[in-house]
């Protein structure tokens, strides 16, 4: 009865040890990037680079403001697809589809964007966020031993962060999305790690989905500038012009 009573009493300890775990992984890893006073003295954020699957490849451009703003810019063959959040209506201008006026984003890609445009991300100020984390022991990416890490955001959807244990910073993040009834997963694997205004931020990032597995798609930034002038204007959705349509394509 004495090993039995120890043996619970071990058990009953388990949750609260790998809660302690996923707390001290989420602060080395925010360490590890230049630590929350660093992250927060960022307030702006303005990058560039390019995206290629194969043998196709286009311009991207993103803005974002704390804490929650975005704008996203797609640009080929001198046509631009715009998809923005201004911290309460999501929209879009997508010429590609023929549509030159913007207009409001569907439940998908709203919750995505809304996801996508917290500025900080899921780890920083977790729990006022209404986050929840946990540790879910080791895993591997191609290969390599990884701190797998669950975070459960507080509309449901869930982040898997794969953080290496060596610098404590992500090297893969699958993202589960519940909406409508439907599961979408994704994932990305970060890289290139360098220093913009004391914070390690990727400079380069493979993308795909698990639902349709293919050639993943790259992103490469070129620049990426810290605490610019950016205006909010630029992230509320535009009016629509009254009258004929002049043609041309909306891009400020």
């Amino acid at each position: 009865m004495f090993c039995l009573r120890k043996l619970l009493i071990v058990i009953a300890f388990i949750p609260a040890l790998a809660a302690q775990t996923a707390e001290e992984l989420v602060e080395r890893n925010l360490k590890a990037k230049g630590g929350v006073d660093k992250i927060k003295a960022i307030q702006t954020l303005r990058l560039s680079g390019k995206m290629q699957q194969g043998s196709f490849t286009a311009e991207i451009g993103r803005d974002a403001m704390a804490p929650d703003k975005v704008r996203q810019t797609f640009t080929v063959l001198g046509m631009t697809a715009i998809q923005a959040y201004d911290g309460t209506t999501g929209w879009k201008i997508s010429p590609f589809e023929g549509r030159k006026d913007p207009e409001l984003l569907g439940e998908e890609e709203l919750r995505s964007i809304i996801e996508e445009a917290d500025f900080y991300g899921p780890l920083v100020d977790y729990r006022a966020k209404g986050n929840t984390i946990e540790y879910l022991g080791h895993g591997t990416v191609d290969g390599d031993d990884a701190f797998r890490l669950k975070v459960t955001l507080k509309n449901g959807d869930i982040y898997y962060y794969y953080l290496d244990p060596e610098t404590f910073l992500e090297v893969r993040v699958e993202r589960i999305q519940f909406v409508g009834g439907a599961v979408r997963e994704i994932f990305s694997e970060p890289g290139s790690y360098k220093l913009v205004s004391g914070v390690y931020f990727p400079f380069s990032l493979e993308t795909g989905s698990k639902q349709n597995p293919g050639e993943p798609t790259k992103i490469t930034l070129e620049k990426m500038e810290a605490n610019v002038p950016l205006d909010s204007k630029e992230f509320q959705m535009p009016s629509v012009p009254s009258g004929p349509s002049s043609g041309k394509e909306f891009d400020r």
